[in-house]
């Protein structure tokens, strides 16, 4: 099966073997036309002029920033996201505004609000509220800029909340419901598949739905053909079923990065 949808390179994982800002470049290089990455500074509100240089080599590489991470805390490791922390919640909404402003300069249109991880002591339901009340002004700080909110489930973290595609898209369904439309699930396929989902069935009941899909194989969460997961099949499908997006290659290589795309033959 072969699909036509077209690819954006996660440069937090793929080119790490280059400085940050030299990735877009490696990634046309590589001959793809959009990059995607994790939030890429160390604080929520960095210094000007690193945001001026991030942006700056997007531009100079003539790929489109296709997809971003809202502010995340250490990731990947200890945080996983701060939406439902108590603690960090001025620091997420802060953050807000510096992505909003790249997303004016570069066109981006797909966030990711990472949940965050249940904290010993807080209360789940208050972890709860504060992520739906986080994620809505989130969705409304990026709907000015066309942006869509994304929220994904994750795997490799037990006090992560959201891990199959159901509870993504029922926490996804109370945002809608609490008022922001802009928001939608981010199925990576390898995530899903780790925390056990039927991935095919996902992706023939809700690839319409798809706000962003991410891949890499499973097991392992290297390229393509390194494990079991049907990856090209999957593609198909979703694209038979509606899916429209990119597909962001986030994957760990094997190899040196230029070398990890053999697959896409």
């Amino acid at each position: 099966m072969s699909h036509a949808l077209g690819y954006t390179v996660n440069c937090s994982l793929l080119f790490t073997e280059l400085p940050l800002n030299e990735r877009p470049q490696a990634a046309r290089d590589a001959g793809f036309h959009a990059v995607e990455f994790w939030w890429p500074f160390e604080e929520a509100t960095p210094p000007q002029d690193e945001v001026d240089a991030f942006v700056a080599a997007v531009d100079a590489a003539g790929v489109r920033l296709s997809g971003l991470n809202f502010f995340a805390g250490a990731l990947p490791g200890p945080d996983r996201g701060v939406l439902s922390q108590p603690a960090r919640g001025a620091e997420f909404l802060a953050n807000l505004d510096v992505v909003a402003r790249i997303a004016e300069r570069t066109g981006t249109t797909g966030f990711n609000a990472l949940y965050g991880r249940r904290l010993p002591g807080v209360d789940p339901a208050e972890q709860d509220r504060l992520a739906l009340e986080n994620t809505v002004a989130a969705a409304e700080a990026v709907a000015k800029v066309g942006g869509t909110v994304l929220i994904e489930p994750i795997s490799g973290a037990d006090d992560y909340p959201l891990k199959t595609a159901a509870e993504g898209l029922a926490f996804v369904a109370k945002v809608k419901e609490a008022g922001a439309d802009n928001v939608a699930l981010l199925a990576d396929f390898f995530h899903l598949a780790v925390n056990g989902d039927d991935v095919a069935a996902v992706v023939r009941a809700h690839a319409a739905e798809f706000g962003h899909i991410q891949i890499a194989d499973a097991p392992g969460r290297g390229e393509p053909g390194t494990g079991e997961l049907p990856v090209q099949e999957l593609l198909a499908s979703a694209e038979a079923h509606g899916y429209r997006g990119l597909v962001g290659l986030e994957y760990k290589p094997t190899v040196p990065t230029h070398e990890s795309f053999g697959w896409l033959q």
